[in-house]
Formats: C-alpha cells, sequence, structure tokens
C-alpha cells in the first residue's frame, strides 16, 4: 500500500498501544458479547482507564486533548480485528462533542469526566419508528414547563441505547416550527419515565447493544438543554462531517482487514494441488479488491486532513460515506465468495465482517440521501 503521511510518531506509538488493548481486552470475549448482545461494562471502564474514551476532549474534563488523528487511529485498530460491538465510536466522537461544543460549564463538567472514565456510557437518540433519515419530521416532543421539559415520544436503532447512562435526544421544542422548532436534550437515563425498551437482534453487529427508547412526560431539567432552544437542527448539521468521516474510516479498514484475512486463506487453502491464490481468477479478484481499499484509503486520509484543518465541506464527507461503504461491502462480499463454503461460517472474522458491513450503507444517513447532498453542489 501507499506509505500513510497522515500520521506523527506520536500516532504510531498510540496504534501500538491501542492494538495490544484491543487484541488482549475486546477480542478475547466479542464472541461471548455476541451471544448476550451487549458489551461488558468493565470493557468500557478498562477503555477509560487506558486513556482511549473521549480522547479529544479537553484535559479539564478528563480527555486527552489530542486532534482527531488520535480518534482515527482507535476507530481503525478497532475496526482491524472486526470489534463492531463496543460503541467507543459514537460514545466518544458524537456525544461527548456534542455536549463540548453546545453544552454548558455545568453539563461539561458533570458528563463529560463520567465519559472520559467509561463510569457513564453514552448514546445518541435522533431515529423515531416513522422517520428514519427525515430528522425534520421527529415526533418526541419536550415541551416547557417552568424550569423543566416535559418529553414525550420513543426512539428505535439506538446504539449503547440499552448499556447508556446519558443520551442525548432529538425532540420538538416548538413542534409547528418544522426543523427550527428542533432541540437537543441530555436526558439522564435515571430520569423518572424514561425506559429502555428490548435490545433489537440484528443481522450483523451483534455484540453492539441497539434498543429502543421511550420517554412518558420525564421531567428534563431547563439546564439539560443542549445549547439554544430551536438550533438542535443545526447544531445536527455541523457535527455530521465528522460522523460520517468515521463511518468511511471505519469502512476502509474493515476492507483492507478482509482483504488481509482473505489473501492468507488463500494462500492456505489448496485445490487441485496448488493453494488457490495461484489461480489466475482468484488473484486477479485480490487485485481488484486491494486496489479499491487503496483508493478509498487516500481519499479518506486526504479528507482527514481537511477536516482537521476545519476544511472538509458537508458534500464531501458524503462522498467518504457514500463511497467507502459501498466500497466495503461490495470488497467483503468478494472474499466471502473466495473463503467458499466457509465464507459463510459464523465462525469466520470474514463471515462477521460481511454481516456487519450491510448497515454501514445504512446508518449516518443512507447512502441515497448522501447523493442528495452531494448532488446539490453541481
Amino acid at each position: 500500500m501507499i506509505p500513510r503521511t497522515l500520521f506523527t510518531e506520536e500516532h504510531d506509538m498510540l496504534r501500538e498501544s491501542a492494538r495490544r488493548f484491543m487484541e488482549t481486552e475486546i477480542a478475547p470475549h466479542h464472541e461471548r458479547w455476541e451471544e448476550q448482545g451487549y458489551v461488558d461494562r468493565d470493557a468500557w471502564q478498562k477503555a477509560g482507564a487506558a486513556g482511549f474514551l473521549c480522547p479529544t476532549m479537553p484535559e479539564q474534563y478528563g480527555g486527552v486533548g489530542v486532534d482527531r488523528r488520535y480518534s482515527m487511529v482507535l476507530i481503525e485498530e478497532q475496526a482491524r480485528i472486526g470489534a463492531s460491538g463496543p460503541g467507543f465510536m459514537l460514545h466518544s466522537e458524537i456525544v461527548a462533542p456534542y455536549i463540548l461544543h453546545y453544552g454548558s460549564e455545568y453539563l461539561k463538567s458533570h458528563y463529560i469526566p463520567k465519559l472520559a472514565t467509561g463510569e457513564m456510557i453514552g448514546a445518541i437518540a435522533m431515529t423515531e419508528p416513522g422517520t428514519g433519515s427525515d430528522l425534520q419530521g421527529v415526533a418526541t416532543t419536550a415541551i416547557r414547563d417552568g424550569d423543566h421539559y416535559i418529553m414525550n415520544g420513543s426512539k428505535t436503532f439506538i446504539t449503547n441505547g440499552w448499556n447508556a447512562d446519558c443520551v442525548i435526544v432529538v425532540a420538538k421544542t416548538d413542534p409547528a416550527a418544522g426543523a427550527k422548532g428542533i432541540s437537543l436534550f441530555v436526558v439522564d437515563t435515571s430520569m423518572e419515565g424514561f425506559s429502555k425498551g428490548k435490545r433489537l437482534k440484528k443481522a450483523g453487529m451483534k455484540a453492539q447493544d441497539t434498543s429502543e427508547l421511550f420517554f412518558e412526560n420525564v421531567r428534563v431539567p431547563a439546564k439539560n438543554l443542549l445549547g439554544e432552544e430551536g438550533a438542535g437542527f443545526k447544531y445536527l448539521m455541523q457535527e455530521l462531517p465528522w460522523e460520517r468521516m468515521q463511518i468511511a474510516i471505519m469502512a476502509v479498514q474493515a476492507a483492507e482487514s478482509g482483504l488481509e484475512w482473505t489473501v492468507q486463506y488463500t494462500r492456505d487453502r489448496k485445490a487441485f494441488k496448488r493453494p488457490i491464490a495461484e489461480f489466475q481468477t482468484i488473484a486477479h479478484t485480490l487485485a481488484e479488491i486491494k486496489t479499491e481499499v487503496q483508493m478509498c484509503r487516500v481519499f479518506v486520509d486526504r479528507c482527514m486532513e481537511l477536516l482537521i484543518e476545519d476544511k472538509l465541506d458537508a458534500a464531501t464527507a458524503s462522498m467518504a460515506k457514500y463511497w467507502t461503504t459501498e466500497m466495503q461491502f461490495r470488497v467483503l462480499d468478494k472474499c466471502v465468495q473466495l473463503h467458499g463454503g466457509y465464507g459463510y461460517m459464523w465462525e469466520y472474522p470474514i463471515t462477521r465482517a460481511w454481516a456487519d458491513a450491510r448497515v454501514q450503507r445504512v446508518y449516518g444517513g443512507t447512502n441515497e440521501i448522501m447523493k442528495e447532498l452531494i448532488s446539490r453542489t453541481l
């Protein structure tokens, strides 16, 4: 592969440390987590103790205060071993930044240090049963009542939802105002009227707890409003490019790992008295895969350079999310084919990676939405 120029020696040291952590503290337990449907809480606390949660948060709030290349390393090392269970990425790179960027000093000092240690697990609740990608159509409401907001509604497909201790909730504070009536709240799961539904059984990402959330007259303190009332939709649009880049980072690394596993398998697997990697059909397929992964790797690294310089626009982030996730599934599907019957066996990492990949084209905004956003720049 083309040498990467994005990282420094410090990032390389972090990568070694993160790789050891993923191989010793995450990989040995992942199969059990898949069977139980969620990651043990002590894994979160170990990640926090190692400094792998909320690394970009300022030191005063328990973070390390580093740039997003450190986050990129952590995302890649988790994806490298196919560990789709721990929702560290969403917790550290979506929930915590929302609180940092838009929260009051009270919210930042109360929640971020606990997120950084793994004492609290964070989630974000956007999707509702009837809305999907249409964030303006959310039906959950939060109506002001003195020093509180009364929240009612439900959410679904919420990552970390079953384990969550605090949830950023998208709700309508003015149901008649459309996008301008959307606000964001930090809801503590201990608040009366909040409840968690069943853990949802998925085609992939089986170790990642995904659940329904319900709000029945939840009294949310007004001080738990993120930023200004009615500015929630604007905040969501500002944060989505980084969320989409995280998905792209994960997609490229998952595809690269799939290639490595498949190259090794085709060298070991013999047919007609020789390794199947020596057959031209298979060698050419691997060549196609390597080319696709390399092209996406270079593009994503360049997008990250722009992101760090605060120059990455939403359309380009959408291109990265759309193209890399399409590539990821296409590549992993070819890898499954090259594994033959073993490619359909759950014990093989390529099988789990293939199943995990399917949702990448759906969450974070479907790829159809990505194309719509890109088309507006034409």
